[in-house]
């Protein structure tokens, strides 16, 4: 029986930390990728973290290769990869943001997903294990709102490019399963920041207070439940889009 390794970006809080624990429970291996630094190390042994801030696009692939050089190829089952990790800020119109917010935001959210995406199909091809990515998508994707110009643009291109990926993998001898998940409103850090918003800076800061007021958000330990489900799941590559609910 061989065992499953999973790369998750993002591990250090909320729906990445709560991945994280689940399938170590379940006995994974978990390399966890966050800037900061992570007290799942000290709980499990099989989690493995690793300190790097995302932005740094020029890295990736020497990162995923440091990752796959400690897992032995034999033993692999199923390796995957969580895009989990964004970045929500910049939250104000567009023409209060300036170059390195916006640069920043596309390279954490959008980037580096894709790089990551890039580096872990090249890099994992000799493998006869199962291989799956599965980016962490987003509402925000498919609808427009004011002062987040940036994520929401962001989570549209996760949106795309999981399907263009999809399309390149289906055919491929041991083709790489690529979905995107949308875990609906969740009670997160990146909830909290946008509630604390002044409703000047960002008019939807009240929307998300009122959400949360009505107890509406989803708990990180569900859609992490549901986003393994997804995962383990064999994917249709014509249906690569999912959302909490379905």
């Amino acid at each position: 029986m061989g065992n499953r390794h999973f790369i998750i970006t993002g591990t250090s809080k909320g729906i990445g930390k709560q991945l994280a624990e689940l399938l170590l429970e379940k006995g994974d291996y978990i390399y966890g990728i966050a800037r900061g630094t992570s007290d799942l190390e000290d709980a499990y042994e099989r989690y493995k973290h690793i300190q790097f801030d995302l932005s740094d696009i020029h890295s990736i692939d020497d990162l995923v290769s440091s990752i796959l050089e400690q897992i032995p190829p034999q033993e692999v089952e199923f390796i995957g990869l969580i895009n989990n990790a964004a970045m929500l800020e910049p939250l104000k119109p567009i023409d209060q943001c300036i170059a390195e917010e916006i640069s920043q935001q596309l390279d954490i959210s959008l980037a580096a997903p894709m790089i990551l995406t890039s580096s872990f199909i090249k890099q994992t091809s000799h493998l006869n294990a199962r291989r799956k990515i599965v980016n962490v998508s987003s509402g925000s994707g498919s609808y427009p709102a004011p002062s987040m110009a940036s994520y929401c643009t962001s989570k549209a291109g996760m949106i795309m490019f999981t399907q263009c990926v999809a399309m390149e993998q289906s055919g491929q001898p041991n083709p790489v399963e690529v979905i995107a998940f949308d875990p609906g409103m969740v009670d997160t850090e990146l909830q909290a920041v946008a509630r604390s918003k002044s409703a000047e800076g960002f008019a939807l800061s009240e929307v998300f207070g009122q959400v949360y007021e009505a107890g509406q958000l989803r708990s990180p330990q569900d859609v992490a439940k549901q986003l393994i489900e997804r995962m383990e799941e064999f994917s249709d590559p014509s249906k690569v889009l999912h959302t909490m609910e379905g």
